[in-house]
């Protein structure tokens, strides 16, 4: 992932989510919904850790080569080669450098993904020329919404929205470059949209992220000691690792709409989650 440019941040709001996470916490557990073992990442990193939820719906290849690295322990070990502040941290590259890869081919391009309307998405804007929301945690961006509603079999046309904490496969030039390395945004950067693949999001851990050594390379770079599938600890070990519900959502995405105006943005809101 070669390009550098520096972008003024867009802040999230996370004092409306902490308020409306703490009423959640004086209510019920449905207010949390867990996350799938099978699709949860855990970096244990030299400054700490790090849990991921991966999408497979939006980019079902980079996910699957995801899995197959961490259960061969490709990723342990590795450094943060490339952070660049209120941008973007990268890792995965056996080489710890851009542009290294594994001896696997790589990838095709997953920019763009078919979001089947029968999945369970908290849109928090729908416009007649977009629409946006999450997908579990991750964000996105579609077209409008009434292009589905034409026809109920037909997915609606979306992409991975990079906000803070979005997670991505990085790549070369080439679009199908895509190989092992991952990059976990340090700040909203949306011209990035479409054009590198989005596989998931940062759900606990986004402090870590941006406590991390900065540099092209770090003088004294962080480590991934271990990157492991939650489903693969013995589930005595397991985590339960738990984000805010639909419902949580919904208030806080209405709440920021109200505080924001036409300045609203899906990158202004925090999932709210935690670790049981």
């Amino acid at each position: 992932m070669k390009n550098s440019l520096r972008l003024i941040p867009s802040l999230s709001i996370l004092l409306s989510s902490c308020m409306i996470l703490g009423a959640a916490n004086s209510q019920t557990n449905d207010d949390w919904r867990t996350l799938d073992p099978a699709n949860t990442l855990i970096i244990e990193s030299s400054k700490g850790r790090i849990i991921i939820e991966m999408r497979p719906e939006m980019a079902a290849k980079a996910v699957e080569r995801i899995k197959l690295l961490t259960r061969e322990k490709i990723y342990d070990g590795l450094q943060f080669h490339r952070v660049i502040p209120k941008f973007v941290a990268q890792t995965g590259n056996p080489n710890n450098k851009d542009g290294g890869g594994t001896s696997y081919p790589n990838l095709p391009p997953e920019m763009i993904f078919r979001l089947n309307t029968s999945l369970i998405a908290t849109f928090a804007s729908k416009s007649s020329d977009a629409a946006s929301g999450f997908l579990g945690s991750v964000p996105f961006q579609s077209l409008p919404i009434n292009e589905a509603n034409k026809n109920s079999q037909t997915p609606l046309r979306s992409w991975g929205a990079h906000c803070l904490g979005s997670a991505g496969m990085g790549r070369n030039e080439a679009r199908d470059s895509a190989n092992s390395e991952l990059y976990f945004m340090l700040d909203a950067t949306r011209r990035l949209d479409r054009d590198y693949t989005v596989f998931g999001r940062v759900v606990i851990g986004t402090d870590v992220l941006l406590k991390l050594a900065h540099g092209e390379p770090p003088a004294q770079p962080d480590i991934m000691k271990s990157v492991r599938v939650l489903a693969d600890l013995p589930v005595a070990e397991r985590p339960k690792v738990r984000i805010a519900s639909v419902q949580v959502i919904n208030r806080i995405i209405e709440k920021t709409r109200q505080e924001r105006g036409a300045d609203f943005s899906i990158c202004d809101i925090t999932i709210p989650a935690k670790v049981e």
